[in-house]
């Protein structure tokens, strides 16, 4: 194992093994997340809006769509959803009359919030003697991919 930079050919074969990892893990969770939502009631596209919502506050259906690489009319529906459920608003939104704001009910923050303390109930039992470095090295890799894709439609 060594510091230095990989070179393109190396890194492309070695990313290869990050997505081969990446794509069963998504769809794992995403079934777990399915699997419980009797508790919470919750799909993984609304589970996602609430996530977005409970980071940053208030936003548009297009900035949530931008944001987590999603068309609009997916997150639309997904808000149609939470709306549905009590779980979100809808109110005016100050800077642009025809892209109202979504916001977190009380209702929406207690499922989120739910959701994620189970979630990090079931994480704690992640083994390896992971350290901050591999977080962090995993982290940055993750990134550096995700960046190479901000190009990507997904309308």
């Amino acid at each position: 194992m060594t510091d230095k930079p990989l070179e393109p050919d190396d890194l492309a074969l070695r990313l290869t093994e990050v997505f081969a990892l990446v794509g069963p893990l998504y769809r794992r969770v995403q079934r777990k997340v399915e699997q419980a939502a009797p508790i919470e009631g919750l799909s993984v596209g609304v589970r996602a809006v609430l996530d977005l919502l409970r980071e940053h506050g208030p936003m548009t259906v297009p900035q949530m769509g931008r944001e987590q690489a999603l068309s609009r009319q997916f997150v639309q529906r997904m808000v149609n959803d939470a709306a549905a459920q009590q779980l979100v608003e809808i109110i005016p939104n100050p800077a642009h009359r025809r892209s109202s704001l979504i916001r977190l009910t009380d209702a929406g923050r207690a499922a989120i919030t739910a959701v994620t303390t189970r979630e990090h109930a079931l994480l704690r039992q992640v083994g390896g003697d992971l350290t901050d470095a591999d977080v962090r090295a995993c982290v940055r890799v993750l990134t550096e991919m995700l960046e190479l894709f901000d190009h990507v439609d997904v309308n």
